[in-house]
């Protein structure tokens, strides 16, 4: 190799495998978030959504058997300190216009802040669960908002979502899940 040639080696020999580490970590990456979503999903599916007893937003109180009074029902964990559920807002709301069930369970926020956020971000939800300690959550394997459960009419958990609920993943991943469980769309 002359002297010439050498030199030019050691300019591009660093950007050179800087691309090169750069397109291995992109796939590993994208394939580490792939499977972590999939291991999430699928951990409590098919069992029942667990028992609880909880005070609501607005001075009501549920329980689990709520989830089981022969409607497919879409439950979305959400927290008004989660940005992740703003972005997927204006399309759940456009799920309960087409008549698709949705409850809230707001996760780890305090009733003050909630109510704020749905003041101004609109209140699409039948009712809310308020997971202010996080021991729903815990039983459900939720490990942060946004997480999008689909329950059967007898109160089964036929799906999990972890992440932003929007057209893509309704389309693709939840409406066939949904309207296999018999649950309703008005379009």
């Amino acid at each position: 190799m002359t002297p010439e040639a050498s030199k030019k080696f050691l300019v591009f020999a660093p950007l050179t495998v800087f691309l090169l580490m750069s397109v291995f970590f992109y796939f590993a990456l994208q394939m580490r978030e792939n499977r972590a979503v999939d291991e999430l999903t699928s951990v409590l599916v098919d069992k029942p959504f667990p028992d609880f007893q909880l005070p609501g937003l607005h001075n009501d109180f549920h329980t689990q058997a709520e989830l089981a009074q022969g409607q497919v029902t879409l439950v979305n964990v959400w927290g008004s300190w989660c940005p992740s559920c703003r972005d997927e807002h204006p399309y759940l709301t456009q799920l309960v216009e087409q008549g698709v069930p949705l409850v809230g369970m707001n996760y780890k926020d305090t009733p003050e802040a909630a109510l704020d956020w749905l003041d101004y971000f609109g209140d699409i939800y039948a009712y809310h669960i308020q997971d202010r300690d996080g021991r729903l959550g815990l039983n459900l394997g939720v490990y942060g908002a946004p997480e999008t459960f689909i329950v059967d009419k007898q109160g089964i958990i036929r799906y999990k979502r972890v992440g932003v609920v929007n057209e893509r993943v309704w389309e693709s991943e939840m409406k066939q899940v949904y309207l296999q469980y018999g649950g309703l769309i008005n379009e």
